[in-house]
């Protein structure tokens, strides 16, 4: 995640972040392959109060392991 501390969407100053596993349990895993066997892979969450407007980013782990995980295709 880049350091730009204004919202893209509406240009304010009121961001907040969070991490959370990217799933598992009852729902989907929305980075298969990318987290270990125990535990999904985790994601950073930043959110505006301003607006609502919600990002959510891989976990350096996760984007480490891109390159070779046969579920991921580069475009």
């Amino acid at each position: 995640m880049k350091t730009d501390p204004k919202c893209p969407e509406c240009g304010a100053a009121s961001l907040y972040r969070t991490t959370t596993p990217s799933g598992g349990g009852h729902g989907p895993i929305l980075l298969p392959q990318l987290g270990s066997f125990w535990q999904a892979a985790g994601f950073e969450v930043v959110a505006c109060v301003a607006c609502g407007f919600t990002r959510f980013f891989a976990d350096a782990k996760a984007r480490a392991k891109l390159p070779k995980a046969d579920r991921w295709a580069r475009i």
